[in-house]
């Protein structure tokens, strides 16, 4: 039996469909799967190059983060892959209290005990910059430092105050944190910054500004593979890495996929998402036919009303055939403030909001999909795409369209043969293009 080549695990839903998606381009066979699977469920996908496990460690504290991953990581060390990645936002979002990167990297440390973790969070392709480590990310075609950044600065649950992420990082483990900047990449060779790092830190951030400093940090982590297992923290922007040293050295060529994306007629689409970036594909999908319908929030606490709201949206999918319904347009929408002081009013804490709303989007998406036919869905916002797929007995995905960097169009294999074969596209709320709703409705149709 081959080794697998990596296996990852992302800290929210629509991450790890990014990192999927990042290996599905440079011919990687890759399966993701929605919860960790039994023999069977391997056995169904023996062809395939790297298998990743979809979380939700994003949104939760460090009690729910250590009861998910550790049997993520027993079941990744047993595995063996030459690699296994622990992949988080290319904005790094994240806190000592709620999807602690740095406590993830403590827990590691009890499967994964050996050597130096790279930290790569660099993806130049999807606007992410590290530079003398400090992190940039791209917005409407500026460049923002990430602590002056108009959505990562706001983030409602994790706002990043601290551009600098190895200072970031410090707030969440004692490990020590050091960083291989740009002049580094420029002027030492590959060997000479592997011995450099496997003797200073316990986790080496690297800088990436551009393609060349990502072709570097490639070779610096193709370099690592070895009969133990390499342990990585970061973005899709290690698959990207890691892809292109493979492609580099012809250890793989581009494949076909096996499955292309179908026509469809029908579309339903639910964004819990309530960034800036979400708020324009929103206006977008308007402008181009779909009818938008905000969720009341009194349906949060009142269950006697939401199957008349569900039938509603039935009616208008038979009816306008491109539907979406949504929480919020953009951070500064006042609904926001309604609906968590509605929440908090009904006896939901403050801090387990972002995970209250979740759950019940996730619970009526499948609720309409037992009501309407759709062979397409869309899920807009991280931690929204992991409560709602967590509802459909969906146990893997498969890339079937590349729609967006970091945001495709998957195949889902399910259990119960109303969602198997089903289409379901995840996107956080920061990616994907300003026409991403209509080009998911497109794919398939040329």
């Amino acid at each position: 039996m081959k080794r697998h080549i990596l296996g990852f695990y992302g800290d929210d839903f629509t991450g790890s469909t990014d990192a999927m998606e990042a290996l599905d381009q440079y011919g990687l066979k890759t399966i993701l799967f929605l919860k960790l699977p039994d023999q069977e469920k391997l056995n169904q996908f023996q062809d395939v190059d790297c298998i990743g496990v979809a979380g939700t460690a994003r949104a939760k504290g460090l009690k729910g983060m250590e009861e998910e991953i550790s049997p993520v990581f027993e079941f990744l060390k047993e595995m063996n892959p030459f690699f296994v990645h622990y992949k988080v936002c290319s904005t790094f979002d994240s806190s000592p209290e709620v999807g602690s990167i740095g406590f993830a990297s403590d827990l590691a440390r009890k499967y994964f005990p050996d050597g130096s973790y790279p930290l790569l969070v660099a993806a130049p392709n999807l606007g992410r910059y590290t530079v003398f480590g400090n992190h940039f990310a791209k917005f409407k075609e500026e460049i923002y430092r990430l602590d002056r950044h108009p959505v990562m600065a706001k983030h409602p649950v994790t706002p990043m105050d601290e551009a600098n992420l190895i200072k970031h990082l410090a707030r969440q483990t004692t490990q020590k944190v050091v960083n291989v900047n740009i002049m580094d990449l420029e002027t030492k060779s590959v060997s000479e910054i592997n011995q450099q790092e496997n003797k200073e830190a316990d986790i080496v951030l690297y800088d990436a500004l551009n393609n060349s400093h990502m072709e570097k940090v490639s070779e610096v982590l193709w370099e690592k593979r070895d009969e133990e297992i390499q342990f990585i923290v970061g973005s899709s922007g290690v698959e990207y890495a890691l892809g292109d040293a493979m492609q580099r050295h012809g250890d793989v060529q581009r494949k076909e996929r096996d499955t292309k994306p179908t026509k469809v007629k029908k579309i339903f689409a639910v964004s819990g998402s309530v960034s800036e970036v979400t708020k324009q594909q929103l206006d977008k999908a308007e402008k181009a036919g779909f009818h938008l319908l905000r969720i009341p929030y009194e349906l949060f606490s009142d269950d006697s009303k939401v199957h008349s709201f569900l039938l509603k949206v039935a009616k208008r999918i038979e009816e306008d055939k491109k539907v979406i319904i949504y929480t919020a347009r953009g951070a500064d929408d006042p609904h926001i403030s309604k609906t968590r002081e509605h929440l908090m009013n009904h006896g939901v804490k403050r801090e387990d909001i972002g995970i209250f709303i979740g759950e019940k989007l996730g619970k009526w998406t499948k609720q309409l999909l037992d009501i309407v036919e759709l062979q397409r869905v869309i899920i807009s916002g991280g931690d929204t795409s992991g409560f709602v797929t967590s509802n459909l007995d969906i146990y893997a995905l498969e890339v079937i369209d590349s729609i967006a960097p970091g945001a495709p169009l998957c195949l889902a294999y399910s259990e119960r043969a109303k969602f198997d074969r089903l289409e379901i596209s995840l996107k956080s709320g920061q990616l994907g293009g300003p026409e991403y709703f209509e080009k998911v409705y497109q794919s398939g149709s040329k």
